[in-house]
């Protein structure tokens, strides 16, 4: 039995950044909403939270210098930013194991590795200067770039492995979060473009530049606020009825009729929604061929950012490390020290088949390579495991097989009568970020509007 029945004009089917930032365009607009989240919070996969006394945020947090639309979000909200901390040497560790302390963008590598990266970085760059992130599928090389692995492109440009390993580092470890032969040179293309290149996604600087005092999630927090009671947490939605006329959402407690439906959650849980009648066989078809990524991370709080005192900024990568990469994670004001690091992919299916304890020991001693002994004993370690929450299912957000984006790619945005589609996945500037699902949640919005402006003026 459903406790309430409801009607307005647009239903949006989850309550993260993207739902939200549409739902406020909306009502801005004059149209009725309805904001249905199956968790008990707003954010989606934004997530801060206390743990053990420590304010860790759990999902996205940066802010990079070409993410407008998080910027004016954030400016809209009235909210602070501060930088991450950078003074001082980063760390990196080559094959031998041995650590390195380096300042700059390139890696302590030999020359000739050195000049292969730099060779490739600049090839790279061309390439993703020529991929419209919105239209990726129209290169005239697309078929092509996604017939061949990341991996195997890699290999074509040189055998340098400690090239290969750093050069893959960017899209596959750290963005897609997914082994380099599992996805394709054109959705590697597609992550850098999102970017502006690749240059800046291997640019920790760029990419990982502020943080929002107080965590990124206060800027669903305050959206929904704006919202006030059309915002309903808890409610999963299980089936929508479709047609020409609109929508009726139905969840476990609410019915809500409606002109519009956005589905503003990852691609990956359209199938928790039965839909009637079906989705077209096109989407069906491109569904089954995303995938989320996964990674672990990895919070560690001391008494002290203890690295600092060793002259160490806390930035620190390795290809041959658990922990790929880390940073100083020290919250605004803090008198501790934080560190987040990350594991992804395979060595993250690894470390789940280890007992809780032995998990920890082992990230932490991969810690402590590049920070020292001290890194073993933080006072509160926490693991965000995005690929066990329910309506997550991976992290950080879903890519497609191998052929997936050229051939899929043109019909992932295309609405389906009333429905519509928003999510950072979806995105082309901002793909995979807070600023790509505020995009989403911006376009989606001004067709609507459209659309009903459209049909009010015939009516």
């Amino acid at each position: 039995m459903t406790d309430q029945e409801i009607s307005r004009d647009v239903v949006v089917v989850g309550a993260g950044a993207a739902g939200l930032t549409a739902a406020n365009e909306l009502r801005r607009a004059g149209l009725s909403v309805a904001v249905l989240e199956a968790r008990d919070r707003v954010g989606g996969r934004l997530w801060t939270d206390v743990i053990d006394g420590a304010m860790l945020e759990l999902g996205g947090q940066w802010i990079s210098p070409d993410q407008h639309a998080l910027q004016e979000t954030v400016e809209d909200l009235g909210l602070e930013t501060f930088s991450r901390h950078r003074d001082g040497d980063s760390v990196y560790i080559g094959p031998d194991g041995a650590v390195h302390r380096f300042t700059g963008e390139m890696f302590p590598v030999s020359p000739a590795t050195e000049k292969v990266i730099a060779e490739v970085t600049e090839r790279l760059d061309a390439m993703a200067a020529e991929v419209d992130p919105d239209r990726p599928w129209a290169h005239p090389k697309a078929a092509e770039w996604d017939r061949i692995t990341w991996d195997a492109w890699l290999h074509e440009q040189t055998d340098d492995d400690e090239a290969i390993r750093n050069l893959a580092f960017a899209t596959g470890t750290a963005m897609l979060t997914k082994p380099t032969h599992a996805f394709s040179l054109l959705q590697s293309l597609l992550m850098a473009a999102s970017a502006g290149s690749y240059s800046n996604l291997v640019d920790a600087d760029f990419i990982l530049d502020k943080r929002v005092v107080g965590g990124l999630q206060q800027v669903p927090l305050l959206l929904a606020e704006r919202l006030g009671d059309d915002v309903l947490l808890g409610q999963p939605v299980r089936s929508l009825e479709w047609s020409e006329a609109g929508v009726v959402a139905t969840t476990d407690r609410t019915v809500i009729k409606a002109r519009y439906a956005i589905l503003a959650h990852a691609p990956v849980l359209y199938s928790r929604i039965s839909f009637t009648p079906p989705l077209p066989r096109r989407q069906h078809q491109l569904h089954q061929h995303l995938s989320m990524g996964f990674v672990i991370k990895v919070h560690a709080v001391y008494d002290r950012p203890f690295w600092r005192e060793q002259g160490l900024s806390g930035t620190a990568f390795s290809p041959y490390e658990l922990s790929h990469e880390a940073y100083d994670n020290t919250n605004h004001g803090d008198e501790r020290g934080t560190l987040v690091g990350f594991v992804s992919d395979r060595n993250a299916d690894d470390l789940f088949e280890l007992s809780a304890d032995e998990r920890r020991e082992r990230i932490l001693e991969s810690l402590s390579h590049y920070y020292g002994p001290e890194a073993k004993n933080p006072l509160v370690y926490y693991e965000s495991d995005w690929g066990s929450e329910e309506w997550t299912r991976g992290a950080y957000a879903a890519s497609f097989d191998m052929g997936g984006l050229h051939r899929y790619g043109a019909d992932l945005r295309t609405a389906v009568g009333p429905i519509h589609f928003a999510c950072s996945d979806l995105a082309g500037a901002g793909y995979q970020h807070v600023d790509g699902a505020i995009r989403m949640g911006r376009l989606v919005a001004s067709q609507i509007v459209d659309k009903a402006r459209t049909a009010a003026s015939q009516e």
